[in-house]
């Protein structure tokens, strides 16, 4: 019988349900019915983890008599398989034939509870474990404390662990880790200390769970004494462990200790190259990123969150074309339809400007989150489409997706009634978002409503409005502010705007350059030269302005009045030939966005030669005909390029995308989807 027994057991761990059969068949054919007890507690327990109920069920039907073992085999391998429902009714029948539970079954049906969020259910097993002794076992007690935990019952939780007689490393795992899931992770923190003072020895999960905490807090120091004694430790060569400090060290802005951990991990995972993907991601390093991302394909098959990582930084760095590639590999995969993968597709195209890709994801995934709506919400509102901003979001309020709203989700619909001009929609919706959405405004939503206003020409009252914040105005507050006294020209306001963002930020370029631009369009040039002179002695420099554009896996950038690249003669007789057929079809360079005290002709040459005119006639010179043209700008594209870039559209007959450090202008026809709102 032994023998048979352990067949039957190798067949569990083998996950071979054929090997289990035929030992059934073998067991049937030596032995008499009724089965020796022995016996029947094996089949149910293989039937019932290999996932076949039914036939579990009928082994225990015949088994005579049935004992807490048999009945605790069939509940264990409904637990393991989720079965959560199942393994309750099973323990409900096992009472109504007076079998007593053990200190097996216990902790099996506290985690069918705790999956199916049953904390009074819970309460009443925990009365039934007090009243026969069992809760005293360390096991029992554990599983008790994290049904409680995981149920939200946390003073009831922090009862059970206080009151167990004895705690096992089980138990002190079990609370760090659900101290850090709760948000609590400082109570986390205090729990690793706690249990070192009592001599308590980590292993890999209390590490883990430690880290993840440190990261929750930003506590990189904390972090770092930790990794100090896990290199003192068995644990310093652990793959998960490592990982555990790849994305600690991610989160908390340290990058250089994230590769140091991963360059030193002998055995990579899949998990391995996931964190380092991520760690590159959060901190800003996305081409990086799509370079480990081209050698992990080499190493391992990408997995949903790796694909949904390089993702983002595609989105990022606005690399459509590699996007569509991981795109194609997520078709390849069969994770496309993956919530994280679909909605970090939907992100990606957003963000590129090509919006019809990014709806055709949205409408073709079976399931959606908050961030799936809140990145098609996003891609509207950077192109300015506040319409379908707006019908997503009432989408979204009336409950039909069943998905609350977020901080997010009204920081992107406030910008694309900021984008479009649509003021009093805007102030509707900010108004009611602590009665209506139960969410307290924050500082973005302020910046938008600030630039709400300023942009459509309410710049003083966008400055009332400020005064009036019951929070003290941030760096994108006053931003918004300068920005719209810059657009309408309100000089003495945007000193004031100015004077506040030099204090917050003093080594922000970027707010010194549009004072200074302000002034001069303003003809005040001795005072624009005066802010310019201030930055030099101060030792700021001001950000070049950059466009480029990717053409066969390369990319091609360029400067105002470029001549270094290879293909510059070309370039300058597109140039050339544009601006006839320009002036020819009436259009004429805004001279006031030259910020240099030059006359008129000379104005004209200046604006002529920035850097998105110079991109886009690259563009037209190598991609061929019927291929949108997309340039990426690092700055605000300008009112003069925005002109004649819908002037060229109109001529040449091509769909031109703009994406600036703001927002997609997408031109065709002579129209540009902001609608001259930007």
């Amino acid at each position: 019988m032994n023998v048979l027994g352990s067949l039957l057991e190798s067949a569990v761990s083998t996950h071979s349900p054929l090997l289990g059969r035929a030992v059934h068949a073998q067991i049937l054919k030596i032995h008499d019915a009724p089965l020796p007890s022995f016996l029947c507690n094996h089949l149910v327990n293989m039937y019932s983890k290999l996932d076949h109920p039914n036939s579990a069920q009928l082994v225990l039907s015949l088994t005579n008599p049935r004992t807490v073992v048999t009945w605790t085999s069939l509940i264990s391998g409904c637990v393991h398989n989720r079965r959560f429902t199942s393994a309750l009714l099973h323990f409900s029948n096992m009472r109504r034939e007076c079998v007593p539970p053990n200190d097996f079954t216990f902790p099996c049906v506290f985690k069918a509870l705790a999956s199916l969020h049953m904390p009074v259910t819970g309460k009443q097993l925990h009365a039934l474990a007090l009243k026969g002794g069992n809760i005293f076992d360390v096991f029992v007690g554990c599983s008790a404390f994290d049904m409680y935990s995981k149920t939200g019952l946390r003073v009831e939780a922090r009862n059970m662990f206080d009151e167990m007689p004895h705690r096992n490393l089980a138990t002190w795992n079990a609370y760090i880790s659900n101290a850090v899931q709760d948000g609590r992770s400082l109570d986390a923190i205090s729990a690793f200390k706690e249990f070192l003072c009592v001599d308590g020895e980590p292993n890999v999960i209390t590490f883990c769970a430690f880290l993840n905490a440190c990261a929750d807090t930003v506590s990189l120091e904390l972090g770092r004494q930790l990794h100090g004694f896990i290199a003192r430790s068995r644990y310093r060569e652990d793959v998960s462990v490592s990982n555990g400090l790849i994305d600690f060290y991610g989160k908390c802005g340290d990058i250089v200790s994230s590769e140091m951990v991963f360059s030193r991990t002998v055995r990579r995972n899949v998990v391995s190259w996931c964190s380092m993907l991520a760690a590159l991601v959060q901190n800003h390093e996305e081409e990086r990123a799509c370079m480990v991302f081209l050698r992990v394909r080499k190493e391992v098959e990408p997995t949903d969150f790796m694909l949904s990582s390089v993702l983002s930084a595609c989105a990022e760095l606005g690399g459509l074309e590699l996007g569509r590639s991981v795109h194609a590999l997520a078709v390849k995969a069969c994770v496309e339809e993956n919530i994280f993968v679909g909605s970090a597709l939907v992100d990606l195209y957003g963000k590129c400007g090509s919006i019809e890709n990014a709806e055709q994801v949205f409408s073709e995934m079976p399931e959606r989150n908050l961030v799936t709506w809140n990145a098609m919400i996003g891609g509207y509102a950077h192109l300015g489409d506040v319409d379908m901003a707006l019908s997503l979001f009432e989408e979204m309020t009336l409950g039909s997706c069943g998905i609350a709203l977020s901080y997010v989700t009204l920081v992107s619909v406030l910008s694309g009634c900021s984008r479009a001009g649509a003021v009093e929609r805007g102030l509707q919706i900010f108004e009611s978002m602590r009665g209506s959405y139960g969410i307290a405004p924050g500082a973005e939503h302020y910046a938008c409503v600030v630039d709400l206003l300023g942009r459509s020409g309410l710049v003083d009252r966008a400055y009332e409005f400020i005064k009036r914040m019951p929070i003290l105005p941030t760096i994108s507050v006053w931003g918004a502010l300068l920005g719209a006294c810059r657009m309408h020209g309100k000089t003495e306001l945007g000193k004031i705007a100015a004077e506040k963002l030099f204090e917050l930020d003093p080594d922000d370029s970027g707010n010194h350059v549009v004072f200074s631009n302000m002034l001069a369009s303003a003809g005040r040039w001795e005072e624009a030269t005066i802010v310019r002179k201030e930055m030099r002695d101060i030792g700021i420099k001001k950000n070049v302005g950059y466009s480029w554009v990717a053409v066969k896996n390369r990319v091609h950038v360029f400067q105002a009045k470029d001549s270094s690249h290879e293909k510059n003669t070309e370039i300058q007789a597109m140039l050339a030939k544009l601006r006839g057929e320009m002036k020819k079809a009436g259009y004429l360079p805004d001279t006031n966005l030259s910020l240099f005290d030059l006359e008129e002709e000379e104005k004209a040459s200046e604006v002529w030669y920035h850097s998105e005119k110079i991109a886009l006639a690259f563009g037209l010179i190598a991609l061929p005909h019927g291929v949108p043209i997309r340039i990426t700008k690092n700055l605000r594209i300008c009112g003069d390029c925005h002109s004649a870039i819908k002037f060229i559209s109109k001529i040449v007959g091509r769909e031109i995308i703009v994406r600036d450090n703001n927002r997609f202008h997408r031109f065709k026809d002579g129209w540009c989807s902001c609608k001259d709102y930007w």
